[in-house]
């Protein structure tokens, strides 16, 4: 996983807080059409061939920060063209992410490669075990005939000098159900119809050519408007910050945020249903149920996997509930969702009390374009507390555990834990469709409760949070102990 401590991640921020704080002070205009000459200024040392190139790409990246796609990319508009636009449209316009073609490197397609600590030695297991005859020793060293190579990786497996190694496509190697290819020019692009908007190719792109589309200029925009706009905040998100109970709270108040929903109780009511639901569904004699609340496992099981469909709990999201609380409490209000996850997003645009959907990224952009220093901001506590196993659910196994705890009887509970959506992740949820479907037989050991979580770790772990997700796992555990018993 590439670490988010990097330049593409720190030239990503340092656009959020520039476009935000010009648009705070009413200068868009005027100044956003600078954000490329004052990023790549004349004299820095340029990334690609030339200023002129980066200064291009970074033009692009503040067009996607304004919320709008590139496949579509006029280079004869402004900027602040694109800003004006901005301000008049009503909702975020689908997809969510989008391709920087200027940005992408068009790497060589992934392959196996033999350098230079290849010893030629006699017992050639690279050689041997190659079932495609691939490869041949030659000048004193392995050479692979890419032609004959079927990219299966034995060779690489079986030297003991590890003088083999594999060239990926970082992006393509991280999604999960192929939803990326190259075209015609090696360059990069999305099939939407099959992303399950993991953000898995975001996060590992190196170039930052995969981006997501911003609806922070939005949300800012109607908070300058006077307008009604209530923060829902998720567990991941209070994981972020080093803060009191309270302080984020108060943070985002301080943001013009009209009100404030803590995610975590919408989670109570997502872990009391999905309890509720499970045994029920135990009485009818269904095989499995999953959970349902991360986007884009349900998304890759619509779209891949839709032997396991029926599996999927009914119940609603902790972001659904919390919007319902939100809407209850603070009537013709819009409801703006903090998290982690881009696939939230998705599921922003297709629940109706939802209305924007922004990342911890965002949200610390806005921070510091405010100049709010969380950690020194006056505690305002919640109207109410929520449970420690909901604010638990940014975790992987926090939601499995969260209904567990309210099972009346757990004697029949078979629980597993799918930790992540990578290709592994994919195929035993190709395993649990069958067995649903009748094609593999159930067995005692086959679990009944599954918890699915697109991001190792859960959602403290998404592709677009700020803090490492070993920090943020100890800030979870101190935030969830001040949450009260189920």
């Amino acid at each position: 996983m590439l670490n988010m401590n990097n330049n593409a991640h720190r030239l990503k921020r340092e656009i959020l807080v520039r476009l935000t704080k010009i648009q705070l002070e009413g200068k868009l205009d005027e100044a956003v059409d600078n954000i490329p000459k004052e990023l790549a200024p004349f004299g820095s040392t340029s990334i690609r061939c030339c200023i002129y190139h980066d200064r291009e790409i970074i033009r692009q990246r503040v067009i996607a920060r304004l919320g709008w796609s590139l496949e579509e990319y006029d280079d004869n508009k402004r900027i602040a063209e694109y800003a004006k636009e901005a301000l008049a449209r009503e909702k975020p316009i689908w997809p969510i992410h989008t391709v920087i073609d200027e940005a992408c490197n068009a790497c060589v397609r992934s392959h196996y490669m033999v350098t230079n600590v290849c010893q030629a030695c006699l017992a050639r297991p690279c050689q041997t075990n190659c079932g495609r005859k691939a490869i041949e020793v030659k000048d004193g060293r392995s050479h692979i005939d890419s032609d004959k190579c079927v990219s299966c990786g034995l060779c690489l497996q079986n030297c003991p000098y590890k003088a083999i190694i594999k060239i990926p496509v970082p992006c393509e190697e991280a999604c999960p159900v192929g939803a990326i290819t190259k075209n015609e020019n090696g360059k990069e692009r999305i099939d939407y119809q099959k992303c399950i908007s993991c953000g898995n190719c975001m996060r590992e792109c190196p170039f930052g050519a995969l981006v997501d589309k911003s609806q922070l200029f939005d949300v800012v925009k109607h908070i300058m408007a006077g307008k009604n706009v209530v923060a829902m905040y998720a567990p991941a998100a209070a994981a972020q910050f080093r803060v009191e109970s309270g302080q984020l709270e108060g943070a985002l108040l301080a943001c013009g945020f009209s009100g404030v929903v803590e995610v975590a109780l919408g989670a109570d009511i997502t872990a009391d249903r999905e309890a509720q639901e499970f045994e029920e569904r135990a009485k009818q004699g269904d095989k499995m149920m999953t959970t349902s609340c991360c986007p884009a496992y349900v998304r890759a099981v619509r779209l891949h996997v839709p032997q396991l469909a029926d599996c999927i709990s009914t119940t609603h999201t902790p972001m659904h509930y919390s919007a319902e609380i939100a809407k209850k409490e603070y009537p013709g209000c819009i409801t703006v969702f903090i998290g982690p996850c881009l696939a939230k997003r998705q599921e922003g645009m297709d629940d109706e009390l939802v209305d924007y959907v922004i990342s911890i990224e965002e949200i610390g952009s806005l921070f510091i374009a405010k100049n709010i220093d969380v950690a020194k901001v006056e505690s305002v506590p919640g109207k109410k507390l929520p449970t420690s196993s909901g604010r638990n659910f940014a975790k992987s196994g926090g939601v499995a555990q969260s209904v567990k705890m309210r099972l009346k009887d757990t004697s029949l509970l078979k629980e597993a834990i799918i930790d992540g959506l990578d290709k592994a992740g994919i195929k035993r949820l190709i395993e649990f469709g069958k067995i649903n479907a009748g094609e593999l037989p159930l067995k005692d050991d086959t679990p009944n409760l599954i918890e699915v979580m697109s991001c190792q770790g859960g959602c403290i772990s998404g592709p677009l949070v700020v803090t490492n997700p070993k920090v943020a796992l100890m800030q979870l555990g101190k935030y969830a102990e001040k949450g009260v018993p189920v």
